[in-house]
């Protein structure tokens, strides 16, 4: 049974915006600068214009472990899926908004052409298929690594394995499944961290994940 997650190498980013472009295609999400599955995230700096800089953060659902969003959910709308998908049935949904406030990443939004709350599916229509995401395919620049946590040779888990990485907003202890991998480039990376962010290593936070996957697993729904 597959554990989806991602890694970004977010130092390639160049703010093109395929991969939004890709994912509303791919999905048929409703089109509107607010109605967006993943996006990217920009982080300007620099006190003079000899050292100005623009940082490029690409993000989406992390699909946590424990999701705060599916706890929250009154009427089971918002589950796990399969792979540890989070997703949400738009047949059972009442958009209370709940799980928007619960959310830590902030990426749920209100699709009024479903009348339910929408989010990033991780492409699970397409996985079986093609093996990958749409925003992943489509990035020219290979940003995303997408893949099974649980299948030692795959990409993830050996990229994982050679690099370092940190978790967006940890102190929520969500066990979230978006890696952002460590610049090689230390200037970058220097620039890059915030203060307070720790850093990962797969053999290091493994154990961890792999006993609150399991944990998890009875409450995985069958596609």
């Amino acid at each position: 049974m597959a554990n989806y997650a991602i890694a970004l190498e977010y130092q390639n980013c160049i703010d093109c915006r395929a991969c939004e472009v890709a994912c509303k295609d791919e999905n048929g999400v409703m089109l509107g600068a607010d109605k967006q599955r993943i996006w990217v995230g920009v982080v300007e700096g620099g006190e003079t214009l000899s050292d100005y800089f623009m940082n490029f953060y690409p993000s989406q659902c992390n699909h946590c472990i424990d999701a705060p969003c599916v706890t929250v959910c009154p009427t089971g709308a918002s589950h796990f899926a399969e792979g540890g998908i989070v997703k949400v049935d738009y047949d059972m949904c009442i958009i209370c908004k709940g799980c928007m406030e619960a959310c830590p990443y902030d990426a749920r939004f209100v699709d009024e052409s479903r009348h339910a709350v929408d989010k990033c599916t991780f492409c699970d229509g397409r996985i079986q298929e093609y093996g990958t995401t749409a925003c992943s395919a489509t990035c020219p620049t290979k940003v995303r690594t997408f893949g099974d946590l649980e299948d030692e040779n795959s990409d993830i888990v050996k990229l994982l394995k050679q690099r370092e990485f940190f978790l967006l907003k940890e102190d929520e202890a969500t066990l979230p499944k978006l890696f952002y991998l460590v610049p090689q480039d230390k200037e970058f990376a220097k620039r890059t961290l915030g203060d307070g962010i720790k850093i990962h290593k797969w053999e290091d936070i493994k154990p961890l994940y792999e006993a609150a996957t399991q944990a998890k697993k009875p409450e995985w729904k069958k596609a």
